[in-house]
């Protein structure tokens, strides 16, 4: 090969920390603009030229882009000269007739892994990836060269959280726990703040944060970790300790639903609750990101599938559509199976705010009286994540109509439940923040 410059940057101090490390399986969490992905870059040209075969996978086509534009400026002159070949299309850079390669792929979906390997597997922004992107396409791919691995992310805010292909949103976290307290040096854990980075704008970088949550900045920013924000209503030990994996008869069964603020946009909530003596249960999440007869259809398979009562809604953010959607919905069925009966849906109104209205079905989580049948990863981060004065999440929201309505209408005897209430309803009664329709 003829004699030809490969320029690579030069890598600020915890670039170079984790680079340089020998580790067969590296965890990296870095704060927004913390230099991540180009040091990913360095690497990833580093072991090519040594010869290596790497794989560079993030989620989406925009988040390979940083990547591939710092391989490319690197090798651009042996590139230019014929040494390597590229191909802009499949994202690859290769020494021709061997094994010697970069790619970049996207891996939104694990199965576009599939079918081929390895000596060095990068996965970037893996907070957003589905577990089976490393645990069933990515770990076999290195088998054969008995290849590292090397896994990038961001503590997720919970509006990115909602974006996430993970059955578990805190996977990424419990893998850099994983490799922070490995003994073997098999494993290693770095962290980095946007901070650290010596070429980002401190200026710019004070800009943004005053447009950001504590949380976010705590998360996206300072690369922390958090699986329960500060004032959250619901804390993990609570849920865990009343977690359950099966229930008692259930006297009343409802399902809740918040629809999403926009069409085809955030995934509407959908939460199945019941509730037996004094306790409450929490028995399937179906929450799901669709149009109106999407989520309708999902909320009227949960209503079916769990012998619900009926299908409750907050009538002021929504209701009166969710019923209307419902009952199309139904109608359509009908006119394939005239035996398909009604689908009951009741509307109720919050004429205060949300912590006012959540407070109380927190409550009954704090007694130990509110039973998660099973995990509901997705659930359980927004309960114990949202923040009272932050818009609340769909399927909090949906969870606090379907318990809320139980505590009002469901056998549950307790006092402590109930918030004081006249002798007798009327239909603008306020109850507790609630108006009964």
């Amino acid at each position: 090969m003829p004699t030809v410059n490969v320029t690579i940057p030069t890598p600020h101090s915890k670039q170079r920390t984790f680079i340089d490390n020998p580790a067969k399986r590296k965890v990296v969490r870095a704060g927004r603009r913390g230099g991540k992905t180009v040091g990913m870059a360095i690497l990833a040209v580093e072991k090519f030229l040594e010869g290596k075969r790497v794989l560079y996978a993030a989620p989406t086509q925009d988040q390979i882009a940083r990547f591939w534009t710092e391989v490319t400026r690197a090798l651009d002159e042996p590139i230019r000269a014929g040494a390597y070949y590229k191909n802009e299309t499949y994202h690859v850079i290769e020494l021709r007739g061997t094994e010697q390669r970069i790619r970049a792929k996207t891996a939104w979906n694990a199965d576009t892994l599939r079918g081929d390997y390895a000596d060095v597997l990068i996965l970037d922004e893996y907070q957003l990836m589905d577990e089976t992107a490393w645990s069933e396409v990515g770990a076999p791919m290195l088998l054969d060269n008995n290849g590292d691995a090397i896994f990038i992310y961001t503590p997720p805010s919970l509006h990115s959280r909602s974006v996430s292909k993970a059955s578990d949103p805190q996977h990424a976290a419990k893998l850099w726990k994983k490799a922070k307290s490995d003994t073997s040096g098999r494993w290693a854990a770095f962290h980095f703040s946007s901070h650290d980075n010596p070429h980002i704008s401190t200026v710019a970088l004070a800009e943004i944060t005053q447009d950001m949550t504590s949380l976010a900045i705590r998360q996206e920013i300072d690369a922390q970790d958090i699986d329960e924000a500060p004032g959250a209503l619901w804390k993990r030990a609570d849920i865990d300790a009343a977690r359950t994996t099966k229930h008692p008869d259930l006297t009343r069964v409802v399902v809740g639903v918040d629809p999403s603020a926009t069409t085809g946009g955030d995934e509407a909530g959908i939460i199945t609750a019941g509730v037996a003596g004094n306790d409450y249960y929490t028995l399937a999440d179906d929450s799901v990101q669709g149009s109106p007869e999407t989520w309708a259809q999902a909320a009227i398979t949960a209503y079916h599938r769990h012998k619900a009562d009926c299908i409750v809604a907050e009538k002021n953010n929504g209701g009166e559509m969710v019923e209307s959607v419902i009952r199309q919905a139904v109608i359509n069925a009908r006119l394939k199976d005239k035996t398909v009966g009604d689908v009951p849906v009741r509307l109720v109104w919050a004429s205060r705010g949300k912590a006012t209205r959540a407070e109380p079905i927190s409550a009954i989580a704090e007694k130990g009286r509110d039973h998660h049948v099973g995990t509901f990863a997705l659930l359980e981060d927004e309960l114990c994540l949202w923040q009272p004065g932050d818009n609340s999440p769909n399927r909090l929201d949906a969870k606090v109509w379907a318990m809320t309505y139980l505590v009002e209408h469901g056998a549950a005897s307790s006092a402590g439940d109930q918030p004081e209430q006249p002798s007798k309803f009327r239909d603008d009664t306020d109850f507790a923040g609630w108006r009964k329709y």
